[in-house]
């Protein structure tokens, strides 16, 4: 195990959590056990980078924050890859350490129709990023703390030494165990996948379910609703805003990207509502474009496509 050290340099956003190389396969169609689609002709394919974290904070940097990550990677090419990658996106890793494992990778089978896509993955259990390596000097000079719900042990303990310093933290919470409702309490801004308040409340509705987590954390409270957009619970006041319109070529980490447009937003006190329309818009970007971290927008591109739809004529009634 290996460590390049701790810089002393401020940042904006600190995020703690997975990264990923991905192995996106382009395809005609989904796979099928028999008929037609037992056997297909892959259309194209490619490598880039992603994970949740590592897409979060790309999104962040080149909206023109400055960014640092804190989490594991392998020895092998893969590890290396990742590390390169974030050094290309001015990601600072100096605080990201370095497991003699293999790095995390996905497969990604996306339909190029329609652009949803199945993500197959595997992590070495090597690269669990233990609760006693957070780097606590990591968080002194820091306006904001992001963590995934990977490693929770230690996004738990990085996200109360960052409340502890008044500093905000926002999360990306895709899974459930023992851990996860301890997690929820531990950030200031809970941003849920859709398939997650109904697992924690047992309400399929997004609002009810909402409004049952309002019971357990008095903050903003998000969830992603896919190609339906976002909502939030404001205090006591929902906000829902519906997503932009635009022909998916890859959904691959717009969830990631709605987070890392959400900070931005955040960072820049926007109000929360247009919080949820910035991050839906780069969001939108990102499904316009194949691979996670190749569809992360630019600040620019987000807010044209905020002004594009602000001057759009109103649909025939």
């Amino acid at each position: 195990m290996t460590s390049t050290g701790t810089a002393d340099s401020t940042c904006d956003v600190v995020g703690l959590g997975a990264n990923s190389v991905d192995y996106v396969y382009m395809l005609p169609g989904y796979p099928q056990a028999s008929g037609a689609r037992a056997k297909m002709r892959v259309s194209a394919h490619f490598l880039t980078c992603g994970g949740q974290m590592v897409t979060a904070l790309a999104t962040c940097s080149r909206m023109g924050l400055r960014t640092k990550y804190i989490g594991t990677t392998g020895t092998d090419d893969n590890g290396r890859r990742i590390r390169e990658e974030l050094g290309r996106w001015t990601i600072d890793v100096t605080d990201a350490i370095i497991r003699d494992v293999p790095n995390q990778f996905a497969v990604i089978l996306v339909e190029e129709h329609t652009g949803e896509r199945i993500v197959l993955w595997d992590r070495p259990d090597g690269l669990r990023l233990r609760e006693r390596e957070v780097p606590a000097e990591a968080l002194l000079s820091v306006r904001l703390l992001h963590v995934d719900d990977v490693d929770q042990d230690a996004a738990i303990r990085a996200a109360r030494l960052a409340r502890d310093r008044g500093i905000p933290v926002t999360s990306d919470i895709d899974r459930l165990n023992d851990l996860t409702e301890e997690l929820v309490a531990s950030v200031t801004f809970p941003i849920f996948a859709e398939h997650v308040p109904p697992a924690l409340t047992g309400e399929h509705d997004p609002e009810r379910a909402l409004r049952k987590l309002r019971r357990r954390h008095d903050g903003l409270l998000c969830v992603t609703l896919g190609a339906n957009g976002a909502m939030a619970l404001d205090g006591d006041r929902l906000l829902y805003v519906p997503a932009f319109k635009v022909d998916a070529a890859d959904t691959t980490g717009a969830g990631d990207v709605f987070r890392g447009a959400f900070i931005r937003a955040l960072l820049d006190g926007r109000q929360p509502e247009d919080m949820l329309r910035f991050a839906n818009a780069a969001a939108a970007v990102s499904c316009t474009r194949v691979g996670a971290i190749n569809g992360v927008p630019s600040f620019e591109e987000t807010l044209g496509v905020m002004a594009a739809e602000s001057h759009q004529p109103p649909s025939p009634s």
